[in-house]
């Protein structure tokens, strides 16, 4: 009897497997994953090296990120199956209940080190007022269940329990979440694309008005506030597709908005046109009917809701249909211009700052730099552009990140808590972004400071799913190593005193630090690889950066306080190190 053919992954798990091949992650990568395609994040390396726990004592938390520009934090356990199962284990989403009883309730002193500094981090970003939306994750690649479901109800319960002893916890909207095969796969095809909801759809409206430009086309009209409720009843949150963040829920609060528009749809109808900014939504065609006195029928084939989600979901939850009268101004666009589809969502999404980046993609630096790229080899840069949503799945190994470049560039400049902690400010700020980006900035100057940023959160993942796959195999100085680097700012700290450093290291003084780059032009991959040895040498040393930390994370203060005593100490050491150094010289150019 021949054998049967095995059933074809699904291309998310196939693009899985690539990413978690590519980084050589544990099975925690399909949280990784989840994070990438959910919120569209650029540099997925650097997330899973900030992101994921160390192995053995993680308090049930593979993953934990924290988002202060998004205004977001996620806490995930994951398990990715080998076999083909009816459900995931449901204990390890009942284990949530003592991964956030521990990152937001337990006393600091008893947290294992690792997960210290992510707690402090997550706990002052939700007293600070950074946090809006707490997603608490079970992520596996099996069918969804029951039980599942209500162990997550009742860890939601937990968490909004947890949040009331923090300022301005009870403004935080939290979604225990169970992210089965079917969500992933949706979270994958709307990375593929814009439009999700691709129905067509009918709506009697008043009158309209059409406007046409080079690549595009609208319609400008209003919609009735029942339409709008039945069109989310009908998708929910797939309306969302090419919006971020989708709706973000609504307290009885004064505060909070979305309950401010729920009061207005349902007490002040007649004048929700006024007070409401409206809609602008995609669709892949429209057809507009002719004039009749009833009005005019509108024909939408798909629909994506960029801008507007908060109506959209504030309107669409009422407990009952509102008013008649109630009219909501809208746009729909129709775009095949992939560039059109990208700034029309940043431009027009409200809950989504415009990207920093953007503010200097036009840039006489950036264009020369993208310019200065086209000569590396294996290497691409996009100096503040960014791709479509599809760019999300497209694993593009070769890619420097802008705000990573801009990181690299921060720390190894002298400011490695900007790096940290401000990475938008470095693109925003007139005074940053020209300390960092001169007319001196090469590319390949770049690829100098990205390799060394980057080797730093390869030598942390390699530590870390080696810490994974058996924590007693680590030596005790690997123990400490990944104790140091799991502390925040870590790795643009290390970035930094290897900076200040490089007088020692390369033999020679260095007038200007702009100016070095490696000898050859080869591509960032070999040259994290040069990187390594020196890595090596500095980790081996880190019980000597301790005071560069405060409340387990760097600051402006103790930076300033811990690293020129470090400096001072790898001076002391050269010539225990020379032939490292030496070695590592020979390949830098001044």
């Amino acid at each position: 009897m021949a054998n049967k053919p095995k059933p074809n992954k699904p291309d998310w798990s196939v693009a899985l497997d690539r990413l978690q091949r590519d980084l050589n992650l544990s099975d925690d990568a399909i949280g990784v994953f989840a994070l990438q395609l959910k919120f569209r994040l650029e540099d997925i390396e650097a997330v899973a090296a900030e992101a994921i726990t160390g192995g053995g004592d993680d308090k049930k938390c593979d993953v934990i990120y924290v988002d202060k520009e998004q205004q977001l934090a996620v806490v995930a356990q994951c398990y990715r199956s080998k076999k083909a199962r009816n459900q995931a284990p449901a204990n390890k989403a009942s284990d949530l209940n003592a991964a956030i009883s521990w990152l937001l309730g337990a006393d600091l002193s008893t947290l294992p080190m690792p997960l210290r500094s992510r707690a402090v981090e997550l706990r002052d970003a939700i007293n600070d007022g950074h946090i809006k939306q707490l997603f608490i994750w079970y992520v596996h690649n099996l069918p969804a269940s029951k039980q599942v479901s209500q162990e997550l109800k009742t860890v939601e319960k937990t968490a909004r329990a947890a949040l009331q002893g923090y300022n301005s916890g009870g403004e935080i909207n939290v979604f225990a979440e169970e992210i089965d095969e079917k969500q992933i796969e949706k979270f994958y095809v709307q990375a593929e694309r814009v439009i999700f909801v691709t129905d067509t759809i009918f709506a009697d409206v008043p009158d309209a008005f059409e406007v046409e430009g080079s690549g595009w086309s609208s319609v400008v009209t209003s919609v009735s506030g029942q339409w709008l409720y039945k069109i989310f009843q009908q998708h929910g949150a797939n309306l969302f597709s090419a919006n971020l963040r989708g709706y973000l829920g609504s307290r009885a609060s004064d505060s909070n908005i979305n309950h401010g528009i729920k009061h207005s749809a349902k007490n002040e109808a007649d004048n929700f046109w006024v007070y409401n900014n409206g809609l602008t939504a995609f669709v892949l065609d429209y057809e507009l009917g002719a004039r009749k006195k009833s009005g005019r029928r509108l024909k939408l084939v798909g629909i994506s809701i960029v801008n507007g989600a908060q109506t959209t979901g504030s309107v669409g939850s009422l407990t009952e249909p509102p008013p008649d009268d109630l009219l909501i101004p809208v746009r729909f666009v129709k775009t095949d211009d992939e560039n059109i589809i990208t700034k029309v969502v940043r431009f027009n999404n409200s809950q989504n700052k415009l990207q920093a980046a953007d503010f200097r993609s036009t840039d006489q630096i950036q264009e020369r730099l993208r310019l200065e790229f086209d000569k590396i080899p294996e290497a691409e840069y996009e100096g503040g552009r960014r791709g479509g949503a599809s760019d999300t799945i497209k694993r593009r190994k070769n890619l420097l990140p802008s705000y990573t470049v801009g990181q690299a560039l921060s720390a190894f400049h002298g400011d490695p808590v900007t790096a940290y902690d401000k990475k938008s400010d470095i693109w925003v700020s007139e005074t940053l972004y020209r300390r960092f980006f001169t007319e001196r900035t090469t590319a390949r100057h770049i690829v100098f400071c990205y390799s060394l940023l980057d080797a730093i959160n390869r030598t942390r993942i390699s530590l870390l799913e080696k810490s994974k796959k058996n924590a007693d195999k680590l030596t005790e100085i690997e123990k400490e190593q990944l104790v140091f680097l799991n502390r925040k700012g870590a790795s643009f700290l290390l970035v930094y005193a290897i900076s200040q450093s490089i007088e020692t290291i390369c033999g020679k003084s260095v007038p200007n630090r702009f100016d070095l780059q490696f000898r050859d032009n080869i591509t960032p991959e070999t040259a994290a690889r040069r990187w390594l040895p020196v890595i090596e040498v500095f980790l081996s040393l880190h019980t000597q950066l301790e005071d560069a930390f405060s409340r387990n994370r760097i600051s402006n203060e103790s930076v300033k306080k811990g690293v020129p005593k470090f400096v001072g100490i790898v001076a002391s050491l050269r010539k225990l190190h020379q032939q490292i150094f030496s070695d590592f010289a020979k390949n830098v150019q001044l």
